[in-house]
């Protein structure tokens, strides 16, 4: 496997991100505000998958992309047929357990979780996949599967449900076979690129990889998965037990936007996982180093920069859509959970340094903590006082903040990596100046015209700082291309 990132499946990759991510917001900000409520409940039920499919995967997809570089050819097909079944078995497991939990959870809640097990089996399998794929380094067709069918199935679902054509549990329905579908053309586009067959015997791949070592990487990384709900999903379960599925819809109409500004970091990390893995086998620290700094300016570049054009634009673009009211609450929450995003992006992929070193266990104890401090913030503050869906927002702020700096000052410390400098710095001040000063400015009469030079401000005033102090060299490099072609 080559080092060298494909061009072209980064450009697909983040391409096909955005269109999905349009399709999103379009979707977020006229139609699944209509019925927050509904929104609420998928997401209920979505976060019901995410805690039941990494228990299915039990780390095999991590294992994958970490051993997968230093076996054989046919020793791979193994690695990779050993994790087919692996889900399988741990999915009869998981179905026998919702059996017995019927006893104990109310009908409601015990039929959420029927409906999630199909859509968490799903998941596993795609991630799977996708996991084989960026082996392969063809991510950009199953990420268009992927991050498009959702898109386009939700508010599909939802349509029917206003026009009264579908019950609600009917369109959930319809969800989870959007999902097998994804499974489906995923597993496909994986199986004509790679040639495989199921083996009945696994002795030689374990005589290369010790089942130890596997199940220990394996266990360890399903630990850090199974945490990582706890951490980073658990508010999607939480804020209909302490307030309502309605106030559910709000919050997440709030994360699906402020997400929006992780695209570029999904793809860098998803292109960049087995290069990591490789560099860190062969202890080229050095290399590594230096793409961790670049890759850290970088996306804090792209988080701020997109970021610093919601915060001014998005309340002038709320009201001048029809949904404005329905929207509005979200606007604190999108703000809170946006610098969390773009202080999420600015460490770079120290997950993945730490997974794929030989420090992997600490990612288990960052993770652990995380869940605890989360859990124990969420519950507070929703609990005892009146901050609601806001406080689940800070929440999310503080315990990610110390997570990332945690993982920061542990790499740092353990191999010598630091992905900041003085030139870093100034562009976060820079930043922040000025979007505050920006942002500040007062809103007009006229919403367009609000949105249209609020964002052409902040678009204008990042680009000559950035070309005339050349933060980020890669950026810089295709601003004076971009200029040679229309100059020249």
């Amino acid at each position: 496997m080559t080092s060298k990132i494909s061009a072209k499946q980064a450009v697909l990759f983040t391409a096909i991100n955005y269109i999905g991510v349009a399709i999103g917001v379009i979707s977020t900000v006229l139609i699944y505000p209509l019925d927050k409520e509904l929104l609420g409940i998928v997401r209920y039920v979505d976060a019901f998958a995410q805690l039941l499919f990494p228990i299915m995967v039990l780390g095999s997809t991590n294992a994958l992309i970490n051993f997968y570089p230093s076996l054989s050819q046919k020793l791979q097909e193994k690695l990779f047929s050993f994790s087919l079944l692996s889900i399988v078995k741990m999915a009869v497991l998981v179905a026998i357990v919702i059996a017995l939990s019927s006893f104990y959870l109310d009908g409601e809640k015990f039929k959420y979780l029927l409906i999630a097990f199909p859509l968490g089996l799903f998941m596993a399998y795609v991630e799977l996949y996708k996991r084989q794929a960026t082996n392969l380094q063809k991510l950009s067709v199953p990420t268009f599967y992927e991050k498009i069918i959702p898109k386009l199935a939700l508010p599909l679902v939802f349509i029917l449900v206003l026009y009264g054509a579908v019950s609600t549990d009917s369109a959930l329905g319809l969800y989870v076979v959007a999902y097998g579908v994804i499974m489906v053309l995923v597993g496909r586009y994986v199986f004509k690129h790679y040639r495989h067959k199921l083996f009945n015997s696994y002795e030689d791949l374990f005589e290369q990889l010790p089942k130890k070592n596997y199940y220990a990487y394996s266990l360890y990384s399903f630990a850090g998965s199974f945490g990582a709900f706890f951490a980073f999903r658990v508010d999607s379960l939480m804020i209909p037990e302490f307030i309502s599925f309605d106030a559910n819809g709000t919050y997440n109409i709030a994360v699906t936007l402020a997400s929006t500004l992780a695209i570029p970091a999904t793809g860098v990390f998803a292109l960049y996982a087995p290069v990591i893995a490789r560099l860190i086998k062969e202890n080229a620290w050095g290399e590594l180093n230096i793409k961790y700094k670049n890759v850290c300016k970088y996306l804090f570049f792209i988080g701020a920069f997109l970021f610093s054009c919601i915060m001014v634009g998005i309340e002038p673009l709320f009201l001048i859509l029809p949904t404005y009211e329905n929207l509005a609450p979200s606007l604190p929450v999108i703000y809170i959970l946006g610098i969390n995003v773009v202080i999420n992006m600015s460490t770079g992929f120290n997950t993945e340094i730490i997974s794929y070193s030989k420090y992997y266990r600490f990612n288990l104890i960052a993770i652990l903590s995380l869940m605890v401090l989360n859990i124990v913030l969420n519950w507070y503050l929703l609990s005892q006082t009146d901050l609601g869906i806001l406080g689940v927002a800070y929440a999310t702020l503080i315990s990610l903040t110390l997570f990332n700096l945690a993982k920061t000052l542990y790499i740092y410390k353990k191999m010598g990596l630091w992905p900041f400098d003085k030139s870093f710095v100034k562009m976060v001040a820079f930043f922040v100046v000025v979007v505050l000063l920006v942002f500040e400015i007062p809103l007009t009469n006229y919403s367009w015209f609000d949105l249209l030079y609020k964002v052409f401000l902040v678009v204008v005033i990042h680009l000559i700082a950035l070309y005339k102090f050349q933060w980020v060299p890669e950026i810089t490099d295709y601003l004076n291309k971009l200029k040679t072609k229309i100059v020249g």
